[in-house]
């Protein structure tokens, strides 16, 4: 059985301020191999974004990678330089913004930025970096690519700056990706459009995928396992079979309830009620519990991640035995 490229051992991620620390990630463990997709699911706030840029060493000061650690095929991520991390960036390890403008320069050229990017990490030839930079154009979906290459970012739609986005992160064939809501401002069919590319070059290149989003109904469609989290912590991590059909974190179940599609036509959309505590002043014990309809005084201990039916979850009275 081949090993993880990558670990999370208990990550633990805050910020101090003047009120107490932010403990924005807070014991998060999990394993993801190469070739799949692990899709990293949660409300806003729920710590799934620190998370990722906590893989990628983007942690600015005061925020701290205060515990855990992050094992990247046998390293340890956490305990690198930002010279050793900045070697590895952009060339084993990629990431894919929400935003593609928080990626691409406004007064660059497509090509200057896509050569740059290269030669940040090889010495090549500028005629062979061009070619690599048309030809990952090509493989993401832009029509006539070598034309594209002249061209600013503003002269692109924003599907395609996103495709531009993604076309850079593989650039220098990366063992992981971690991708940050990519396709959240787009439509829906530029959306679909994304996934299918992604999952094509993920299967065919052997990469590993984190795919952060809230949108349930995208992982579903593209990954393997799934991990939801509230409020820095993992709840619930398993298959995708397992999590989306039987679920047994009652959160996990609300945000199922939520997605359009599996409401009834002319009925009110199911939500969760009250909101996401803040991660600097969580209650004791389960931080859900306050949200939860079936939490009572064993919710007030700090549930821990145990196994069940396949998967993972953190509650003392998950689904299933609430429904029995």
């Amino acid at each position: 059985m081949s090993p993880p490229l990558l670990e999370l051992r208990g990550l633990k991620t805050g910020f101090p301020t003047r009120a107490g620390e932010v403990k924005a990630v807070d014991d998060v463990s999990f394993t993801l191999k190469r070739g799949k997709v692990l899709g990293l699911v949660g409300e806003s706030g729920s710590g799934k974004s620190v998370t990722g840029f906590s893989i990628m060493g983007l942690i600015e000061p005061p925020g701290r990678i205060s515990g855990g650690q992050i094992l990247f095929d046998g390293i340890d991520l956490a305990k690198l330089s930002r010279e050793e991390m900045r070697s590895l960036r952009g060339r084993r390890i990629a990431m894919i913004f929400q935003d593609p403008m928080m990626t691409l320069n406004p007064v660059l050229r497509i090509d200057t930025q896509m050569i740059e990017a290269i030669a940040a990490h090889e010495k090549v030839s500028r005629a062979e970096a061009r070619t690599r930079a048309r030809d990952a154009l090509a493989q993401v979906g832009i029509p006539s690519p070598e034309e594209r290459l002249d061209a600013y970012p503003h002269q692109f739609s924003g599907g395609m700056r996103q495709r531009v986005a993604i076309a850079i992160a593989l650039l220098n064939k990366p063992d992981l990706i971690v991708a940050d809501e990519p396709t959240t401002a787009l439509d829906v069919t530029i959306q679909a459009q994304i996934l299918a590319e992604v999952q094509k070059l993920t299967t065919e290149r052997g990469m590993a995928l984190i795919w952060i989003t809230h949108d349930l109904s995208v992982v579903s469609r593209l990954a393997d396992d799934i991990a939801v989290m509230y409020a820095g912590r993992i709840v619930e991590y398993g298959t995708v079979a397992d999590v989306i059909d039987r679920p047994l974190h009652h959160y996990t179940a609300g945000l199922i309830g939520s997605v359009p599609s599996r409401n009834k036509r002319g009925s009110r959309l199911a939500q969760i009620p009250g909101m996401t505590p803040s991660v600097l002043n969580l209650p004791e014990g389960c931080a859900f519990r306050t949200r939860c309809a079936h939490a009572d005084a064993a919710c007030e201990a700090t549930p821990a991640l145990v196994a069940q039916a396949g998967h993972l979850h953190r509650c003392f009275h998950p689904l299933r035995e609430v429904a029995a």
